[in-house]
């Protein structure tokens, strides 16, 4: 398996978890049956995908990659789609999430096996 073909599996694992987080946000606490249901199968799909990823990537590099961009992205789902704010602090902080996966999978060579 190359490296873009894992790499692309833990995408797919990161993007579900993101769905799913948004569904989760949208279910209101559970009382909303289409976003509570929405939030199971892309948690499910997520959570294949990142152990599907787990036989190429030690675990603590893969899911340092997965909450990491899973925090960047839903921060941005959260602002774009429901109007969250993000002040200053907050933008600095998930930039030194992108620089430190960056950091993980340009300097390391913990990241594939």
């Amino acid at each position: 398996m190359n490296l873009t073909a894992v790499y692309s599996v833990l995408v797919v694992a990161i993007v579900f978890e993101v769905l799913g987080t948004s569904a989760m946000q949208a279910a209101q606490h559970f009382t909303r049956l289409v976003p509570t249901a929405t939030m199971v199968v892309c948690y499910a799909i997520a959570f294949y995908f990142l152990s599907w990823s787990l036989r190429f990537v030690p675990v603590g590099i893969a899911y340092a990659i997965w909450s990491g961009l899973g925090i960047v992205l839903i921060s941005l789902v959260g602002y774009f789609v429901f109007g969250q704010k993000l002040d200053p602090a907050a933008i600095l902080g998930l930039g030194l999430i992108i620089a430190g996966v960056v950091v993980l999978n340009v300097f390391s060579k913990s990241t594939f096996h």
